[in-house]
């Protein structure tokens, strides 16, 4: 077994848990987390996240990337956090590699923020309610 954690765009919910059902894993944790990662905050593109309000990224001045410009906001560079999804579900073995290759076919879209994927092994695994163990539990 397998603990798949998933720090996916706010605004790809709806297309993950679509694609998650599709592959008859439907069973999944979700929670709404802030984080940044290797940029540090410093940089928001436009399409950083749909679901951002307007205020989020405050323009100083507009700066070239290769594809877009971006707009450097004025707060430091510690303080922005941006709002995502992280879904956590845990599946036998043999599903991990599919589930991992549609959460990316679904999240990915070469832009900054697309998000991270975790797997990390399990040991065990026990449904509360009728004590069932290990794949048992988790099917």
């Amino acid at each position: 077994m397998k603990e798949i954690t998933a720090i996916i765009r706010r605004d790809k919910l709806p297309e993950t848990k679509k694609a998650l059902e599709d592959l008859g894993y439907p069973s999944l944790s979700i929670q709404s987390v802030d984080g940044r990662g290797k940029q540090r905050g410093a940089v928001c593109d436009y399409d950083l996240d749909p679901e951002l309000p307007d205020s989020f990224c405050t323009p100083v001045r507009l700066k070239p990337t290769p594809s877009s410009y971006a707009l450097e906001h004025t707060l430091p560079k510690v303080a922005l956090f941006v709002p995502k999804w992280m879904l956590t579900m845990v599946v036998p073995d043999d599903l991990v590699t599919s589930i991992v290759k549609a959460i990316i076919k679904v999240n990915k879209t070469g832009k900054t923020g697309d998000g991270k994927i975790f797997v990390s092994p399990i040991e065990s695994a026990v449904r509360v309610r009728t004590g069932e163990k290990d794949g048992e539990a988790i099917a």
